[in-house]
Protein backbone atom coordinates (compact mmCIF):
# COMPACT_ATOMS: atom_id res chain seq x y z
CA UNK A 1 0.00 0.00 0.00
CA UNK A 2 1.38 3.63 -0.83
CA UNK A 3 -0.42 6.70 -0.76
CA UNK A 4 0.65 9.52 -3.64
CA UNK A 5 -0.03 13.24 -3.78
CA UNK A 6 -1.10 14.87 -6.34
CA UNK A 7 -2.47 18.18 -4.64
CA UNK A 8 -2.49 20.04 -1.69
CA UNK A 9 0.51 19.20 -0.56
CA UNK A 10 2.69 22.71 -0.64
CA UNK A 11 -0.75 24.66 -0.02
CA UNK A 12 -4.69 24.62 0.01
CA UNK A 13 -5.86 23.70 -3.51
CA UNK A 14 -5.58 21.20 -6.09
CA UNK A 15 -6.63 18.08 -3.22
CA UNK A 16 -6.12 15.27 -5.05
CA UNK A 17 -4.76 11.67 -3.55
CA UNK A 18 -4.01 8.52 -5.02
CA UNK A 19 -4.13 5.35 -2.65
CA UNK A 20 -2.36 2.51 -4.30
CA UNK A 21 -3.75 -0.97 -3.17
CA UNK A 22 -1.87 -3.52 -5.55
CA UNK A 23 0.05 -3.28 -8.87
CA UNK A 24 -3.17 -2.78 -10.72
CA UNK A 25 -5.28 -0.98 -8.38
CA UNK A 26 -5.60 2.57 -7.45
CA UNK A 27 -8.42 4.52 -5.74
CA UNK A 28 -8.48 8.35 -5.97
CA UNK A 29 -9.46 10.86 -2.90
CA UNK A 30 -10.62 13.79 -4.40
CA UNK A 31 -9.52 15.77 -7.76
CA UNK A 32 -9.37 19.33 -7.17
CA UNK A 33 -8.63 23.06 -8.74
CA UNK A 34 -5.52 24.66 -8.15
CA UNK A 35 -5.46 27.76 -6.80
CA UNK A 36 -4.25 31.34 -6.29
CA UNK A 37 -0.32 31.27 -6.26
CA UNK A 38 -0.68 27.10 -7.33
CA UNK A 39 -3.09 27.90 -10.32
CA UNK A 40 -1.72 26.06 -13.35
CA UNK A 41 -2.48 27.21 -17.10
CA UNK A 42 -2.29 23.21 -18.34
CA UNK A 43 -5.02 21.59 -16.32
CA UNK A 44 -5.01 18.20 -17.67
CA UNK A 45 -4.24 14.88 -15.63
CA UNK A 46 -0.22 14.78 -15.65
CA UNK A 47 -0.28 11.28 -13.54
CA UNK A 48 -0.72 7.62 -14.54
CA UNK A 49 -4.52 6.89 -14.33
CA UNK A 50 -4.10 3.65 -15.90
CA UNK A 51 -4.87 1.53 -12.28
CA UNK A 52 -7.19 4.00 -10.95
CA UNK A 53 -11.06 2.10 -10.34
CA UNK A 54 -12.55 5.00 -8.66
CA UNK A 55 -12.85 8.11 -7.41
CA UNK A 56 -14.09 9.20 -4.02
CA UNK A 57 -15.26 13.07 -3.30
CA UNK A 58 -15.49 14.02 0.03
CA UNK A 59 -17.08 16.89 -1.23
CA UNK A 60 -17.72 19.47 -3.80
CA UNK A 61 -15.58 22.39 -2.92
CA UNK A 62 -13.88 23.34 -6.29
CA UNK A 63 -10.29 22.99 -4.98
CA UNK A 64 -11.20 19.03 -4.35
CA UNK A 65 -13.53 18.49 -7.52
CA UNK A 66 -12.50 21.16 -10.31
CA UNK A 67 -10.24 18.66 -12.04
CA UNK A 68 -12.86 15.61 -12.60
CA UNK A 69 -13.86 17.30 -16.14
CA UNK A 70 -9.82 16.75 -17.05
CA UNK A 71 -9.71 12.97 -15.33
CA UNK A 72 -12.91 12.13 -17.77
CA UNK A 73 -11.29 13.65 -20.70
CA UNK A 74 -8.13 11.77 -19.92
CA UNK A 75 -10.26 8.25 -20.27
CA UNK A 76 -11.56 7.29 -16.62
CA UNK A 77 -14.32 5.69 -16.75
CA UNK A 78 -14.41 4.10 -13.18
CA UNK A 79 -17.15 5.16 -10.25
CA UNK A 80 -17.00 8.34 -8.45
CA UNK A 81 -18.64 7.82 -5.15
CA UNK A 82 -19.82 10.29 -3.07
CA UNK A 83 -22.96 11.44 -0.20
CA UNK A 84 -26.18 11.65 -1.84
CA UNK A 85 -26.12 15.54 -0.60
CA UNK A 86 -23.11 15.48 -2.62
CA UNK A 87 -24.00 14.21 -5.28
CA UNK A 88 -26.80 16.41 -6.08
CA UNK A 89 -24.55 19.48 -5.98
CA UNK A 90 -21.44 18.04 -7.78
CA UNK A 91 -23.40 18.33 -11.34
CA UNK A 92 -24.07 22.08 -10.31
CA UNK A 93 -20.38 22.72 -9.11
CA UNK A 94 -19.00 20.77 -12.32
CA UNK A 95 -21.42 22.87 -15.04
CA UNK A 96 -20.12 26.36 -13.28
CA UNK A 97 -16.63 25.44 -13.35
CA UNK A 98 -17.02 24.59 -17.06
CA UNK A 99 -19.07 27.46 -17.67
CA UNK A 100 -16.13 30.06 -15.89
CA UNK A 101 -13.10 28.13 -17.02
CA UNK A 102 -13.47 26.18 -19.74
CA UNK A 103 -16.14 26.23 -22.58
CA UNK A 104 -19.79 28.29 -22.74
CA UNK A 105 -20.16 25.53 -26.03
CA UNK A 106 -23.59 24.21 -24.20
CA UNK A 107 -22.83 20.97 -26.14
CA UNK A 108 -19.63 20.10 -24.54
CA UNK A 109 -20.53 21.01 -21.42
CA UNK A 110 -23.75 18.69 -21.62
CA UNK A 111 -21.50 16.03 -22.36
CA UNK A 112 -19.60 16.05 -19.83
CA UNK A 113 -22.04 16.64 -17.57
CA UNK A 114 -23.45 13.43 -19.13
CA UNK A 115 -20.67 11.14 -18.46
CA UNK A 116 -20.32 12.35 -14.96
CA UNK A 117 -24.07 11.61 -13.98
CA UNK A 118 -23.33 8.22 -15.58
CA UNK A 119 -20.47 7.82 -13.04
CA UNK A 120 -21.52 9.08 -9.44
CA UNK A 121 -22.24 5.99 -7.27
CA UNK A 122 -24.50 8.14 -4.05
CA UNK A 123 -23.19 6.02 -0.88
CA UNK A 124 -25.36 6.89 2.46
CA UNK A 125 -22.68 7.99 5.65
CA UNK A 126 -21.69 4.77 7.55
CA UNK A 127 -22.32 2.81 4.92
CA UNK A 128 -19.65 0.30 3.90
CA UNK A 129 -19.46 -0.40 0.23
CA UNK A 130 -17.03 -2.62 -1.97
CA UNK A 131 -14.14 -0.83 -4.19
CA UNK A 132 -13.47 -2.19 -7.79
CA UNK A 133 -9.80 -3.94 -7.20
CA UNK A 134 -7.55 -6.44 -9.60
CA UNK A 135 -5.73 -9.76 -8.22
CA UNK A 136 -8.71 -10.75 -6.04
CA UNK A 137 -8.24 -8.31 -3.41
CA UNK A 138 -10.68 -6.80 -1.22
CA UNK A 139 -11.01 -3.44 0.26
CA UNK A 140 -13.96 -1.74 1.32
CA UNK A 141 -14.58 1.95 2.23
CA UNK A 142 -17.16 4.33 4.01
CA UNK A 143 -18.25 7.95 4.35
CA UNK A 144 -18.47 9.76 7.77
CA UNK A 145 -19.98 13.05 8.62
CA UNK A 146 -17.20 15.99 8.28
CA UNK A 147 -19.18 19.04 8.97
CA UNK A 148 -17.56 21.18 6.37
CA UNK A 149 -20.23 21.42 4.14
CA UNK A 150 -23.32 20.08 2.88
CA UNK A 151 -22.63 16.51 2.16
CA UNK A 152 -19.38 16.76 3.24
CA UNK A 153 -17.29 12.82 4.47
CA UNK A 154 -14.36 11.68 5.47
CA UNK A 155 -13.48 8.65 4.50
CA UNK A 156 -12.42 5.42 5.57
CA UNK A 157 -10.76 2.53 3.55
CA UNK A 158 -9.41 -0.76 4.67
CA UNK A 159 -7.18 -2.08 2.15
CA UNK A 160 -5.50 -5.70 2.41
CA UNK A 161 -8.74 -7.72 4.02
CA UNK A 162 -8.56 -10.78 4.92
CA UNK A 163 -11.40 -13.17 5.30
CA UNK A 164 -10.07 -15.63 7.33
CA UNK A 165 -8.95 -13.52 10.49
CA UNK A 166 -11.10 -10.40 9.23
CA UNK A 167 -7.44 -8.07 9.34
CA UNK A 168 -6.59 -5.11 7.60
CA UNK A 169 -5.14 -1.49 7.22
CA UNK A 170 -7.81 1.05 7.60
CA UNK A 171 -6.82 4.79 5.84
CA UNK A 172 -8.85 7.59 7.00
CA UNK A 173 -8.44 10.45 4.60
CA UNK A 174 -10.02 13.59 6.50
CA UNK A 175 -11.03 15.80 3.31
CA UNK A 176 -11.58 18.89 4.76
CA UNK A 177 -13.13 18.86 8.69
CA UNK A 178 -15.78 21.04 9.90
CA UNK A 179 -15.03 23.80 13.22
CA UNK A 180 -17.50 22.93 16.06
CA UNK A 181 -20.36 24.96 16.49
CA UNK A 182 -21.03 26.34 13.50
CA UNK A 183 -24.09 26.88 12.48
CA UNK A 184 -26.53 24.42 10.25
CA UNK A 185 -24.48 20.97 10.49
CA UNK A 186 -23.29 18.87 13.23
CA UNK A 187 -19.66 18.61 14.27
CA UNK A 188 -17.39 15.66 12.64
CA UNK A 189 -17.21 12.84 15.15
CA UNK A 190 -13.91 10.91 15.06
CA UNK A 191 -13.59 7.55 13.74
CA UNK A 192 -13.40 4.52 15.85
CA UNK A 193 -9.66 3.91 14.23
CA UNK A 194 -7.03 4.54 12.07
CA UNK A 195 -3.91 3.15 11.29
CA UNK A 196 -2.62 5.77 8.49
CA UNK A 197 -4.58 8.94 8.82
CA UNK A 198 -3.89 11.40 5.77
CA UNK A 199 -5.28 14.57 7.33
CA UNK A 200 -5.63 18.55 6.19
CA UNK A 201 -3.79 21.25 8.16
CA UNK A 202 -5.42 24.67 6.67
CA UNK A 203 -5.67 26.04 10.19
CA UNK A 204 -2.85 24.23 11.96
CA UNK A 205 -1.52 26.65 13.23
CA UNK A 206 -4.56 28.55 14.33
CA UNK A 207 -7.55 28.28 16.59
CA UNK A 208 -10.71 29.88 15.66
CA UNK A 209 -13.05 32.39 17.73
CA UNK A 210 -15.80 30.79 19.45
CA UNK A 211 -19.38 31.02 17.87
CA UNK A 212 -20.64 33.70 20.87
CA UNK A 213 -17.49 35.93 20.12
CA UNK A 214 -17.55 35.88 16.45
CA UNK A 215 -21.34 36.28 16.34
CA UNK A 216 -21.04 39.22 18.10
CA UNK A 217 -18.24 40.29 16.54
CA UNK A 218 -20.48 39.79 12.93
CA UNK A 219 -23.00 41.93 14.64
CA UNK A 220 -20.47 45.08 15.72
CA UNK A 221 -18.71 45.05 12.57
CA UNK A 222 -22.18 45.24 10.76
CA UNK A 223 -23.87 47.50 13.04
CA UNK A 224 -20.63 50.29 12.48
CA UNK A 225 -20.19 49.66 9.04
CA UNK A 226 -23.92 50.38 8.06
CA UNK A 227 -23.73 53.64 10.82
CA UNK A 228 -22.57 55.63 7.43
CA UNK A 229 -24.87 53.98 5.09
CA UNK A 230 -22.28 51.68 3.68
CA UNK A 231 -22.12 48.63 2.25
CA UNK A 232 -20.68 46.03 3.57
CA UNK A 233 -18.78 43.31 1.44
CA UNK A 234 -18.81 39.85 2.23
CA UNK A 235 -16.65 37.45 -0.01
CA UNK A 236 -18.18 34.05 0.54
CA UNK A 237 -18.32 30.41 -1.01
CA UNK A 238 -21.07 29.89 -2.59
CA UNK A 239 -21.28 26.38 -0.89
CA UNK A 240 -21.34 26.58 2.84
CA UNK A 241 -20.19 29.89 3.78
CA UNK A 242 -22.64 31.44 2.24
CA UNK A 243 -25.64 29.41 3.89
CA UNK A 244 -23.95 29.52 7.20
CA UNK A 245 -23.44 33.48 7.38
CA UNK A 246 -27.53 33.52 5.80
CA UNK A 247 -28.59 31.18 9.10
CA UNK A 248 -26.33 34.02 11.23
CA UNK A 249 -28.19 37.24 9.56
CA UNK A 250 -31.24 35.52 9.94
CA UNK A 251 -30.69 35.08 14.00
CA UNK A 252 -29.49 38.73 14.10
CA UNK A 253 -32.66 39.88 12.69
CA UNK A 254 -35.03 37.68 14.43
CA UNK A 255 -33.65 38.77 17.90
CA UNK A 256 -33.79 42.56 17.19
CA UNK A 257 -36.16 44.56 19.00
CA UNK A 258 -38.80 46.17 16.73
CA UNK A 259 -37.76 49.37 15.64
CA UNK A 260 -33.89 48.51 15.29
CA UNK A 261 -31.90 49.23 12.27
CA UNK A 262 -31.70 45.53 11.38
CA UNK A 263 -35.76 44.58 11.07
CA UNK A 264 -34.98 47.07 7.77
CA UNK A 265 -31.60 46.09 6.72
CA UNK A 266 -31.16 44.90 2.99
CA UNK A 267 -29.24 41.53 2.78
CA UNK A 268 -28.40 41.14 -0.79
CA UNK A 269 -27.29 37.49 -1.88
CA UNK A 270 -25.82 38.10 -5.60
CA UNK A 271 -24.85 34.91 -6.94
CA UNK A 272 -27.03 32.44 -8.81
CA UNK A 273 -24.81 29.54 -8.10
CA UNK A 274 -24.71 30.22 -4.02
CA UNK A 275 -29.17 30.61 -4.64
CA UNK A 276 -28.93 27.28 -5.82
CA UNK A 277 -27.00 25.34 -3.63
CA UNK A 278 -28.97 27.18 -1.22
CA UNK A 279 -31.57 25.17 -2.49
CA UNK A 280 -30.10 21.91 -1.76
CA UNK A 281 -29.02 22.78 1.33
CA UNK A 282 -33.17 23.00 2.24
CA UNK A 283 -33.94 20.12 0.53
CA UNK A 284 -31.09 18.15 2.51
CA UNK A 285 -32.23 19.69 5.53
CA UNK A 286 -32.86 16.51 7.18
CA UNK A 287 -28.93 16.94 7.66
CA UNK A 288 -28.87 19.88 9.42
CA UNK A 289 -28.11 20.02 13.35
CA UNK A 290 -30.86 19.92 15.90
CA UNK A 291 -30.77 23.85 16.68
CA UNK A 292 -31.46 24.33 13.06
CA UNK A 293 -34.61 21.98 12.52
CA UNK A 294 -36.01 23.42 15.98
CA UNK A 295 -36.25 26.55 13.86
CA UNK A 296 -37.61 25.47 11.23
CA UNK A 297 -40.24 23.64 13.53
CA UNK A 298 -41.18 26.91 14.89
CA UNK A 299 -42.02 28.15 11.24
CA UNK A 300 -38.83 30.15 10.63
CA UNK A 301 -36.90 30.05 7.65
CA UNK A 302 -32.94 30.31 8.30
CA UNK A 303 -32.11 30.40 4.70
CA UNK A 304 -34.93 32.19 3.28
CA UNK A 305 -36.12 35.03 5.12
CA UNK A 306 -38.02 38.49 4.59
CA UNK A 307 -35.20 41.24 4.55
CA UNK A 308 -33.26 38.62 1.82
CA UNK A 309 -32.64 39.34 -2.00
CA UNK A 310 -31.67 37.22 -4.47
CA UNK A 311 -30.04 38.63 -7.63
CA UNK A 312 -30.26 36.13 -10.90
CA UNK A 313 -29.38 37.66 -13.94
CA UNK A 314 -26.31 39.58 -15.00
CA UNK A 315 -28.38 42.87 -15.84
CA UNK A 316 -29.73 42.75 -12.25
CA UNK A 317 -26.18 42.73 -10.78
CA UNK A 318 -25.19 45.74 -12.95
CA UNK A 319 -28.20 47.12 -11.40
CA UNK A 320 -27.88 46.72 -7.62
CA UNK A 321 -24.24 47.47 -8.12
CA UNK A 322 -25.54 50.72 -9.94
CA UNK A 323 -28.32 51.66 -7.17
CA UNK A 324 -25.86 50.98 -4.01
CA UNK A 325 -23.51 53.48 -5.74
CA UNK A 326 -26.01 56.41 -6.31
CA UNK A 327 -28.31 56.03 -3.04
CA UNK A 328 -25.88 55.84 -0.29
CA UNK A 329 -28.07 53.14 1.54
CA UNK A 330 -27.13 50.46 3.72
CA UNK A 331 -26.65 46.49 2.59
CA UNK A 332 -24.86 43.47 3.16
CA UNK A 333 -23.93 41.32 0.29
CA UNK A 334 -22.82 38.00 0.17
CA UNK A 335 -21.18 37.08 -3.48
CA UNK A 336 -18.81 34.39 -4.51
CA UNK A 337 -16.04 33.54 -4.86
CA UNK A 338 -14.55 33.20 -1.33
CA UNK A 339 -11.32 34.56 -2.31
CA UNK A 340 -12.29 37.22 -4.84
CA UNK A 341 -10.62 35.02 -7.41
CA UNK A 342 -13.56 35.61 -9.97
CA UNK A 343 -17.08 36.25 -9.83
CA UNK A 344 -19.52 39.03 -9.06
CA UNK A 345 -17.66 40.08 -6.09
CA UNK A 346 -14.85 41.35 -7.90
CA UNK A 347 -17.15 43.80 -9.54
CA UNK A 348 -18.16 44.84 -6.23
CA UNK A 349 -14.94 45.66 -4.97
CA UNK A 350 -13.73 47.44 -8.10
CA UNK A 351 -16.70 49.72 -7.41
CA UNK A 352 -16.61 50.60 -3.73
CA UNK A 353 -13.31 49.56 -2.40
CA UNK A 354 -12.16 53.44 -3.01
CA UNK A 355 -15.56 54.38 -0.72
CA UNK A 356 -14.50 54.98 2.59
CA UNK A 357 -18.17 54.15 3.89
CA UNK A 358 -17.14 50.60 2.40
CA UNK A 359 -16.52 47.81 4.81
CA UNK A 360 -14.86 44.39 3.57
CA UNK A 361 -15.81 41.55 5.73
CA UNK A 362 -13.59 38.13 5.07
CA UNK A 363 -14.86 35.29 6.88
CA UNK A 364 -12.62 32.52 5.19
CA UNK A 365 -9.32 31.45 4.58
CA UNK A 366 -8.01 33.80 1.78
CA UNK A 367 -5.03 31.53 -0.03
CA UNK A 368 -1.71 32.78 -1.49
CA UNK A 369 -1.89 35.14 -4.75
CA UNK A 370 -5.35 36.19 -4.35
CA UNK A 371 -7.12 39.00 -4.76
CA UNK A 372 -8.34 38.21 -1.02
CA UNK A 373 -5.10 37.80 0.45
CA UNK A 374 -4.02 41.27 -0.97
CA UNK A 375 -6.79 43.26 0.23
CA UNK A 376 -6.62 41.35 3.97
CA UNK A 377 -2.53 42.77 3.46
CA UNK A 378 -3.05 45.94 2.38
CA UNK A 379 -6.27 47.04 3.12
CA UNK A 380 -5.37 48.44 6.92
CA UNK A 381 -2.55 50.49 5.46
CA UNK A 382 -4.54 52.18 2.66
CA UNK A 383 -2.85 50.43 -0.03
CA UNK A 384 -4.09 49.26 -3.49
CA UNK A 385 -4.86 46.29 -5.49
CA UNK A 386 -5.05 45.38 -9.09
CA UNK A 387 -8.84 44.91 -10.22
CA UNK A 388 -9.07 43.81 -13.91
CA UNK A 389 -5.98 45.89 -14.69
CA UNK A 390 -6.76 49.47 -12.90
CA UNK A 391 -5.29 50.11 -9.77
CA UNK A 392 -7.96 50.18 -6.83
CA UNK A 393 -6.91 51.99 -3.95
CA UNK A 394 -8.58 50.58 -0.53
CA UNK A 395 -9.86 53.33 1.41
CA UNK A 396 -12.45 50.53 2.48
CA UNK A 397 -12.17 49.46 6.39
CA UNK A 398 -10.81 45.74 6.20
CA UNK A 399 -11.94 43.21 8.52
CA UNK A 400 -11.72 39.10 9.04
CA UNK A 401 -13.58 37.05 10.88
CA UNK A 402 -11.48 33.56 11.69
CA UNK A 403 -14.46 32.06 13.25
CA UNK A 404 -16.52 31.75 10.52
CA UNK A 405 -13.84 29.48 9.02
CA UNK A 406 -15.67 25.98 7.57
CA UNK A 407 -12.67 24.65 8.50
CA UNK A 408 -11.72 22.72 11.77
CA UNK A 409 -8.82 25.03 13.58
CA UNK A 410 -5.87 23.53 15.71
CA UNK A 411 -7.42 21.90 18.09
CA UNK A 412 -10.32 20.40 16.16
CA UNK A 413 -7.27 18.95 14.41
CA UNK A 414 -5.77 17.61 17.58
CA UNK A 415 -9.65 16.22 18.89
CA UNK A 416 -9.69 14.60 16.04
CA UNK A 417 -6.85 12.65 16.12
CA UNK A 418 -6.92 12.34 20.45
CA UNK A 419 -10.73 11.31 20.23
CA UNK A 420 -9.64 7.91 18.16
CA UNK A 421 -10.23 5.02 20.70
CA UNK A 422 -7.43 3.34 18.68
CA UNK A 423 -4.81 5.80 17.35
CA UNK A 424 -3.15 5.86 13.86
CA UNK A 425 0.55 4.66 13.60
CA UNK A 426 1.12 6.64 10.58
CA UNK A 427 -0.27 10.65 10.09
CA UNK A 428 0.32 12.51 6.96
CA UNK A 429 -0.03 16.43 7.00
CA UNK A 430 -1.36 17.68 3.84
CA UNK A 431 -3.49 20.82 2.53
CA UNK A 432 -2.06 23.56 4.54
CA UNK A 433 1.06 26.30 4.04
CA UNK A 434 3.78 25.37 5.45
CA UNK A 435 3.77 26.90 9.03
CA UNK A 436 0.45 25.45 9.38
CA UNK A 437 1.99 21.86 8.41
CA UNK A 438 4.95 22.20 10.49
CA UNK A 439 3.08 23.76 14.05
CA UNK A 440 0.38 20.68 13.40
CA UNK A 441 3.17 18.48 13.29
CA UNK A 442 4.61 19.74 16.71
CA UNK A 443 1.65 19.88 18.16
CA UNK A 444 0.62 15.96 17.30
CA UNK A 445 4.09 15.03 18.70
CA UNK A 446 3.43 16.76 21.43
CA UNK A 447 0.03 14.86 22.29
CA UNK A 448 1.12 11.57 20.50
CA UNK A 449 4.60 10.91 21.51
CA UNK A 450 7.13 9.45 19.58
CA UNK A 451 5.41 6.28 19.03
CA UNK A 452 3.35 7.67 16.26
CA UNK A 453 4.85 8.14 12.63
CA UNK A 454 4.49 12.19 11.30
CA UNK A 455 5.43 13.31 8.34
CA UNK A 456 4.33 16.40 6.19
CA UNK A 457 2.95 15.35 2.75
CA UNK A 458 5.46 15.54 -0.57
Amino acid sequence: MQILHHGAVNGVTGSCHELVINSKTSVLVDCGLFQGEDAKNDLSIDFDIAHITALIVTHCHIDHVGRIPYLLAAGFKGPIYTTPASASLLPLVIEDALKVGVTRDIKIINACLSLLNKQIVAVNFNTWFELPCANEQIAKARFQRAGHILGSAYVEIDVGINTKNNKSHRVVFSGDLGAPYTPLLPAPKPPYKADTLVIESTYGNKNHQGRKERTQTLKNVIERAVADNGVVLVPAFSIGRTQELLYELEQLIHQSAEGSPWRSIHVILDSPMAANFTEQYIKFKHLWDAEAKRKVAKGRHPLDFENLTTVDTHSEHIAIINYLASRQTPAIILAASGMCSGGRIVNYLERFLPDKTTDVLFVGYQGRGTLGRDIQKYGPRNGYVFINDTRITINAQVHTISGYSAHADQNGLVKFVTGMRKKPSHIKIVHGDEDAKRTLTGKYKEVLGSEVKIEIGR
